[in-house]
């Protein structure tokens, strides 16, 4: 399977975003790209550096706007696209989520983002109900999607469940950047546990791990902070964590990568972790910590 991903640089303007976006949707589906990926809320800013009531007019209806246009986009090209989206459900009700258009332009799924940080600079909590959707795996003509969301990549659970329930690859729309006050060495540091993990995530369910982050600078609108800026390196892993493509921290780019979904079924024989976890000692992990 060809997978194409987009990493981009967003402004205020979000009519311009889309535009971009669609632009090079098209450039990817013209490389061969079957499955196209985007970053988190790509149609604008990365609003939650702020808590600010105003931005829940931004968010939409699903379905809506988005899924109405990316699915004629879907369906003129012929290509699953998965989107990230701000999802008004209902007055005072808003999620993070993700939306998998199926290449006749219609919703195969959804997945509402489980993991909520609240930290400086990424106040989601303020914005953001917890998903209740699960870790449901979301089926299309390209094969079944363990669709997660940003901070989720952190969480090893979250990537087992999806492989558990059948998914053939994990995808992380993301939006993760540097404060500009950290030292060069803990910048390193946080880029390379943000890409071992997932690649960890990768080896040890035996998938291929596709992510796609924003890059370019972002503006505090507070002023208490510089902003933040996002360090792309959107990457895919192969069922060994093998990197397959790699992109640079600070520019926009369309990458076209070939994933062998095959693969999964000889790496699984060879690493046979299924076989081997002890379930029946694992109990304690529906707990929140196991000190007494």
């Amino acid at each position: 399977m060809k997978v194409g991903l987009i990493q981009q640089r967003n402004t205020a303007d979000r009519e311009a975003n889309v535009r971009q976006l669609q632009t090079r949707i098209r450039q990817a589906a013209e490389a061969g790209a079957e499955l196209i990926v985007l970053q988190e809320l790509h149609n604008g800013l990365y609003f939650c550096q702020t808590e600010d009531t105003a931005v829940f007019d931004q968010a939409e209806p699903i379905p809506g706007p988005s899924t109405e246009s990316f699915g004629a986009l879907a369906r003129e090209l012929g290509v699953v696209i998965v989107l990230s989206l701000f999802e008004r459900r209902a007055a005072g009700l808003y999620h993070n989520t993700a939306v998998v258009l199926e290449k006749d332009g219609s919703i195969a799924g959804m997945y509402r983002k489980m993991h909520i940080p609240d930290d400086p600079a990424y106040y989601e909590k303020f914005y953001f109900t917890p998903g209740d959707l699960g870790f449901e795996p979301i089926d299309t003509s390209v094969g079944r999607l363990g669709v997660l969301v940003c901070w989720d990549q952190w969480y090893p659970e979250a990537a087992r469940l999806m492989a558990m329930r059948g998914a053939e690859i994990l995808i992380y729309p993301t939006a993760i950047g540097w404060e500009s006050s950290d030292t060069e060495a803990e910048k390193a540091r946080q880029q390379e546990a943000w890409i071992t993990v997932q690649r960890g995530h990768a080896v040890a369910n035996g998938l291929p791990v596709v992510t796609v982050n924003r890059t370019g600078h972002e503006l505090d609108p507070s002023g208490q902070t510089r902003g933040i800026q996002f360090w792309g390196h959107s990457f895919v892993a192969g069922p060994q964590g093998e990197l397959l493509a790699l992109l640079p921290d600070s520019e926009e780019e369309v990458r076209v990568v070939e994933v062998d979904k095959a693969r999964t079924e000889a790496v699984r024989r060879w690493w046979p972790f299924f076989r081997d976890r002890r379930i029946d000692a694992f109990s304690g992990l529906t707990q929140r910590f196991l000190v007494k």
